[in-house]
């Protein structure tokens, strides 16, 4: 039980909640950086003692996702909205089995390390990691559009994207119950209609005229780069993982 309320801790953002929420003490682009540390503590954790789950901390840990669901809904900034997602999707890996967790955790923090990526080029060209009024981005920064489209697309478990394929293996791993079933319905069409609602806003319509947009420079097309190619290794070893 102890394990479980650690790991809830760790997965749920308890810290941001409790504290850096309403002290604001820490800037948003470093909450994001100190919970995915977090995270990946809880999933060292988690692999150090790996054990069913108590009933009553998955209970509680669906509801915290509901929260931070609420929270994604209404932000328009990337750095929240990385951190956001992260705390729907992480409380949920108490769910899976150990090496299904850990799969689907890494993937999911690659995802959002390439938006939180996004929210820093916001902020250095547009003043503000907020996508409001930055829209119609893959019409006049094609590379920005393109790499946000395909972290977006990950992120709404569109195969063959690797949270997809780990998402599912996971699931296909465990034992499932009704509790799972609404869980996992709730992941599902969290992140899909929150990845749809960003590309509606700042991928695709109409440019803004009164913004002027700058594409990603060679260095950030090549960070980029290398997080889309970390992508296709975890889709390869997603789907190694559901043909075994």
């Amino acid at each position: 039980m102890l394990i479980d309320l650690i790991l809830l801790f760790l997965f749920a953002g308890v810290p941001y909640y409790i504290y850096f929420e309403k002290t604001k003490s820490l800037g948003k682009e470093k909450i994001f950086l100190l919970s995915a540390f977090l995270v990946i503590c809880g999933m060292i954790l988690s692999s150090m003692f790996p054990q069913e789950r108590c009933t009553l901390v998955i209970v509680v840990a669906f509801f915290a996702s509901f929260v931070s669901l609420y929270k994604a809904k209404h932000t328009t900034n990337l750095y929240k909205l990385s951190y956001y997602l992260l705390f729907f999707n992480a409380p949920m890996l108490i769910m899976f089995e150990t090496k299904e967790s850990i799969l689907y955790g890494i993937s999911l923090l690659v995802t959002l390390f390439g938006i939180y990526l996004m929210g820093r080029y916001y902020e250095k060209n547009y003043g503000s990691a907020n996508y409001r009024s930055v829209s119609g981005i893959t019409l006049v920064t094609p590379y920005a559009g393109l790499f946000l489209t395909l972290y977006l697309t990950t992120l709404a478990l569109y195969p063959p994207f690797p949270n997809s394929l780990l998402f599912f293996n996971a699931i296909l791993s465990s034992d499932t119950h009704s509790l799972w079933y609404l869980s996992i319905s709730i992941i599902f069409f969290g992140n899909f209609l929150m990845a749809m609602r960003v590309m509606t806003k700042t991928v695709f319509g109409k440019p803004n005229d009164n913004v002027h947009y700058i594409d990603l420079n060679p260095k950030e097309r090549g960070l980029h780069l290398a997080i889309f190619a970390l992508l296709i290794v975890l889709s390869i070893v997603g789907l190694r993982e559901i043909l075994s």
